[in-house]
């Protein structure tokens, strides 16, 4: 049965671990069922940090694709598979996987922990409670820093709004 994929980023990870099947202890393994919705459906970039993630495609034909470490140049490697294909995600490394195809995708994938752990980027680095300190952020994303200001004629009110901009930006009003 398909998973809800009626969400905003139209996936839905389906997790078998040991929390939700405790006779997986001490086995080192986890499963996933991935359902993507068609053009579109996004597993956003994420990392787990205790396994190695092995991915195969039922149906469709997701792009995917990591990130290597610093160490390595933080190269990108992606690759569009189709039915059948499978893909390994070195453990620790960013990756991501996009629905590119016009028809609903599905995967499985195992790893190689029973708690592989996961770190979703930009909910943890954006979604933190206290939120990291806006300094921190702007240097570190080498953003510059742009403040504008819209007015608003039917409530005679003036919106102060800040925006992080990476080098370069163009900046168009309709």
């Amino acid at each position: 049965m398909p998973g809800n994929t009626g969400n905003a980023v139209g996936s839905n990870v389906t997790t078998v671990n040991v929390d939700a099947l405790p006779g997986q202890n001490t086995l080192g393994i986890a499963i996933v069922h991935i359902d993507f919705a068609p053009y579109g459906g996004l597993k956003p970039p994420h990392t787990h940090p205790h396994a190695t993630k092995v991915l195969v495609v039922l149906e469709g034909a997701p792009l995917v694709g990591f990130v290597t470490s610093n160490q390595d140049n933080s190269n990108l490697f992606t690759m569009v598979l189709n039915k059948g294909d499978v893909f390994v995600f070195p453990i620790g490394m960013i990756h991501f996987w996009l629905n590119i195809g016009n028809n609903p995708t599905v995967a499985f994938a195992g790893l190689s922990s029973q708690n592989p752990g996961v770190i979703t980027i930009a909910n943890t680095v954006f979604g933190s409670d206290p939120p990291i300190n806006s300094d921190v952020l702007t240097k570190a994303l080498m953003w510059t820093r742009m403040r504008f200001s819209i007015f608003n004629p039917s409530s005679d009110r003036i919106r102060v709004i800040t925006n992080y901009l990476k080098d370069e930006a163009v900046i168009s009003f309709q």
